[in-house]
């Protein structure tokens, strides 16, 4: 019995051949497979990763040792960026009112509070953005390091504001 919802069978059509398209080479149906060719790439790539592989992980290890390095300077930098903090925040009040003090030397001291409290206040988030890149160049999490990219430069730009001119 014959469905009636089926649509009728049409005997297939002959294609027609496209002007200017010649048929390819060889047995009908020959042609190269995508898949040939992306393994084809595929292999490439590994191969290239192979030549180069001596250099990347060298450059990993050099990544985490700088990392390491860097948290450690920034540990330090803290550290006595507090202390100083802490100086500057008891003697500015008095230095203030006493009258043989230059204002260069007041400017200063003032830009030297300002510049220990800058890094203070960005200690934790710094640590952070340390830790969290050394633990991806550690595990190889490539997302994680593109992530704090930016956060780096961040903190580039704010050490450097920091650093006098000239």
């Amino acid at each position: 019995m014959r469905n009636p919802k089926s649509p009728k069978s049409t005997p297939p059509r002959a294609v027609k051949p496209v002007a200017g398209v010649k048929p390819a080479p060889g047995k009908p149906g020959s042609y190269v497979k995508f898949s040939d060719k992306l393994t084809q790439s595929l292999d490439d790539i590994g191969r290239m990763i192979q030549d180069h592989k001596d250099m990347i992980d060298a450059i990993q290890e050099v990544a985490l040792e700088l990392t390491g390095a860097i948290g450690s300077l920034h540990t330090l930098t803290v550290k006595y960026a507090g202390k100083a903090n802490q100086i500057l925040d008891v003697l500015l009040p008095i230095l203030k009112n006493v009258p043989i003090i230059p204002k260069n030397v007041m400017s200063l001291l003032v830009e030297m509070e300002k510049y220990t409290q800058n890094i203070i206040d960005t200690s934790v988030k710094t640590s952070r953005t340390i830790t969290d890149v050394h633990g991806g160049l550690q595990t190889g999490d490539v997302s994680r390091l593109k992530v704090h990219a930016g956060e780096l430069q961040n903190v580039t730009r704010t050490l450097t504001s920091i650093l006098p001119k000239g």
